[in-house]
């Protein structure tokens, strides 16, 4: 036997999960950015011609120089040291002062370094970087931190407090929520594996369901075979030898003769028993909901006690096993009706549910008590055949039942889809 695995889907994608390499991309090209811009808007004269913009343009260009080459476009030695995001941090800071102190239109420059200051670690440097970068920019135009700092300190340490503790609480923020949703991203992929595995556990239940199956009926036939066609064909070759003895004996003859016709034809309702028991035939003709309700309209027809037969959920076809398993099911809690219930009405539910269907036989019998134990009959199954029959398919078969009260049978089977596998 072939057994064939299915391919998982691919694994999902998140869009936060697709655009994080763009976020990169793009906090590493802000810098020579806004250096560039802040540079443009420096050099270009308007009312007041720039100071010495010979010198600043040279500045600029080293300055640009560092950020691609500390951080934007690195050799590739540098990538993987763990000093890149601090040095490229501190050059950017000291360049953007000397070119603010120039001119403090370059404080553009600088908002450049609250991007490297958040790739730092730990969290406190995180906070110290951010502090650095917020009072350069908000007391270097003011004449510098010292006399900002001292003309009106509660000010400006309000302003660069408050800037510093909203940039990093964000990112503490942002990186609690990238937690967050990476812890979610993996609980999903273990659920999918999860799934998958047991998916294939199913399968791999039907695969020994089926070949248990197949040996149970083997054995069961070999036995039937044994106790019925076997002995009928010996007791009517025996007949036949004693009729050709007693043929000079007419009315010997004669009662030899009418036995072995009588075995001969027993034995042809016992053959038919058998192939009937094979499998179920009618199933190959109409699916599980109308073959069920067949069966209970037959039985009622023949037994005389009404059957009704109702189906609840989305009906779909289910494996062959599954849906032959709950047909013999059926049959051999009719049968048992019929024979020891004395029931005046029979129930029927067939429940389709997302993981699992449900069989369901009630009558109002005289039902029986747990001291009694199942019953089991010539070529039958009785209670314990069918639970065996469930079992086999990691299903369970439930019985309650009491004097007087009636009894119902219930059998529950995993819903393995016709195309799945097995």
């Amino acid at each position: 036997m072939t057994e064939h695995t299915r391919a998982g889907p691919p694994p999902s994608v998140t869009p936060e999960e697709a655009l994080q390499p763009w976020f990169g991309y793009v906090e590493r090209a802000l810098p020579p950015v806004l250096l560039v811009v802040a540079t443009a808007i420096a050099l270009i004269p308007e009312e007041h011609p720039p100071a010495d913009p010979a010198g600043t343009l040279a500045l600029a260009t080293l300055a640009g120089a560092w950020v691609l080459l500390t951080d934007t476009v690195p050799p590739a030695w540098w990538r993987t040291t763990r000093w890149r995001a601090p040095v490229s941090f501190a050059g950017l800071v000291v360049f953007a002062t000397v070119l603010m102190l120039r001119d403090p239109l370059f404080l553009v420059f600088l908002i450049a370094g609250f991007f490297v200051a958040l790739r730092l670690r730990p969290l406190p440097v995180v906070f110290a970087a951010l502090a650095v970068c917020s009072t350069l920019i908000h007391t270097i135009p003011q004449g510098g931190p010292v006399r900002a700092l001292t003309e009106e300190p509660f000010l400006w340490l309000t302003i660069v407090a408050v800037q510093t503790l909203a940039i990093g609480g964000g990112a503490v923020l942002s990186d609690k929520i990238a937690e967050q949703n990476e812890a979610r991203r993996k609980a999903v992929a273990e659920l999918e594996s999860a799934l998958e595995e047991n998916a294939g556990l199913h399968g791999q239940l039907l695969v020994q369901a089926r070949e248990a199956g197949v040996l149970a009926e083997r054995q069961r036939l070999s036995r039937e075979i044994h106790d019925t066609l076997a002995q009928g064909f010996t007791g009517i070759i025996t007949q036949l030898e004693a009729a050709a003895q007693a043929r000079h004996d007419p009315a010997e003859l004669d009662r030899h003769l009418a036995q072995a016709t009588a075995l001969a034809r027993e034995n042809l309702t016992d053959a038919r028993r058998s192939v009937r028991a094979l499998g179920p035939e009618v199933l190959d003709t109409a699916e599980l909901p109308d073959a069920l309700a067949d069966v209970a309209r037959r039985w009622s027809t023949m037994s005389g006690v009404p059957a009704e037969f109702t189906t609840t959920g989305t009906a779909r076809p289910l494996h062959p096993e599954i849906e032959a398993t709950l047909l013999r099911v059926t049959q051999e809690a009719l049968a048992n009706v019929a024979k020891h219930a004395q029931a005046s009405r029979v129930g029927l539910t067939l429940s389709y549910m997302e993981d699992q269907v449900t069989l369901d036989v009630r009558d109002d019998g005289v039902g029986f008590g747990p001291e009694v134990p199942a019953r089991t009959e010539h070529g039958g199954f009785g209670l314990a055949g069918m639970r065996h029959r469930v079992r086999r398919l990691a299903g369970t078969l439930h019985v309650e039942s009491e004097p007087g009260a009636g009894t119902a049978v219930s059998a529950s089977v995993p819903a393995i889809s016709a195309g799945e596998p097995a």
